[in-house]
């Protein structure tokens, strides 16, 4: 599943670096002025996950396939950009394409570093961005509302009224100052039509805040808090990183790291956070395949029915499904090996309707 997420902020707030850490690359670069990226810098990032090492403990396999995702790093968004101030348009419509989105936050102060505001303040930062993005779907839906207003008061499609209702709701919600997320939606009638608009915020959002390495070591800062704070109050997930320190343990030596970790006071780099949490934001799980030529694994949304996750290795797995072989990753390890997980009556037959768990370790059989 190639799915992405976008790394966005003000200019000078780490995102490149950030990026770089994460893709243990230069690839973006990174530099002390506003707009040194424009195009967007693609990199795919594997999802750190100890049940996959463990499965090969007990099932050794020739290789070891992670599952991945695609980290987008998107130019600093300045105050204006829903008019085109900065390249603002351009930029905006590169975190359309996302599905969601980690706002990296400065919540350090460096001299050396230039602010475009000219002051630290994470909160206005977090608002200016914020603004621009709702702004930006506040011009999408007006523009589309008035598209079809005439022709959806007359109409008897029930698509069109839906998506009329829709774009009211959102009207509301967006010019109220709040996300296009905060509108109550009917799951079944609505939300499909809100999704089909792919707006800005719409997009799960997780905050990164971005600290010095002496505020890393320490657990974080007074900005850090009211960042967590405001987070909490909008429903979204925070989370501390230093992108320099990132940045310095991903270029050293595998060997070398658990040193360097423990000495800001670590079990293990930061990345590896930011990463789960951003999975965890898209609403993903991962299962596994595993047997003597590959232990692999695999990412599927929340809530796939067996036949789902089948096609996500093939389509015809999916086209030909005829039942899914079947135990959770925890019982081979309670267990130490698969044969003992059936004579515990723990691996299981499964049929189509069944809704794969996170950690699900499965074999298909199907026909076409």
């Amino acid at each position: 599943m190639a799915l992405q997420v976008g790394i966005v902020g003000l200019p000078n707030v780490g995102k490149s670096t950030l990026f770089n850490a994460l893709t243990s690359s230069a690839k973006a670069e990174a530099a002390n002025y506003p707009f040194c990226t424009i195009d967007p810098n693609v990199g795919i990032v594997t999802v750190p996950d100890l049940r996959l090492e463990k499965i090969t403990q007990f099932i050794k396999p020739q290789s070891v396939v992670p599952t991945t995702m695609e980290f987008v790093d998107i130019a600093g968004i300045v105050k204006g950009a829903s008019q085109g101030e900065g390249l603002g348009n351009q930029f905006l419509s590169h975190i359309r394409q996302t599905d969601a989105i980690v706002h990296v936050v400065r919540c350090f102060d460096d001299s050396n570093i230039i602010h475009v505001s000219g002051s630290i303040d994470p909160l206005r930062d977090m608002e200016i961005i914020n603004t621009e993005l709702m702004l930006a779907d506040l011009d999408s839906v007006e523009k589309r509302f008035q598209k079809i207003h005439k022709t959806a008061i007359n109409s008897t499609d029930k698509k069109v009224k839906a998506e009329y209702e829709v774009l009211k709701k959102l009207k509301e919600t967006l010019g109220a100052g709040l996300p296009a997320r905060s509108a109550q939606f009917d799951e079944v009638l609505e939300m499909p039509t809100a999704k089909e608009l792919h707006l800005l915020t719409m997009k799960p959002v997780l905050y990164a805040c971005n600290v010095s390495d002496v505020d890393f070591a320490a657990g974080g800062n007074e900005w850090v808090r009211s960042v967590e704070k405001r987070a909490l109050e909008e429903g979204n997930k925070c989370i501390m990183i230093c992108s320099a320190m990132e940045a310095e343990i991903s270029l050293l030596p595998p060997e070398e790291r658990p040193e360097f970790l423990a000495a800001m006071n670590a079990t293990e780099p930061g990345l590896n956070r930011l990463i789960r949490e951003a999975y965890n934001l898209l609403g993903l799980y991962t299962y596994f395949t595993a047997g003597v030529k590959e232990v692999r694994a695999w990412t599927i949304r929340k809530g796939f029915k067996a036949p789902q996750a089948a096609g996500v290795i093939h389509t015809d797995f999916e086209k030909g499904f005829i039942r899914a072989e079947t135990y959770h990753c925890e019982d081979l390890f309670t267990f130490k090996s698969e044969q003992a997980v059936k004579d515990s009556g723990k691996y299981r037959v499964e049929g189509k309707d069944y809704a794969v768990k996170d950690g699900d370790v499965l074999f298909f059989r199907f026909n076409v």
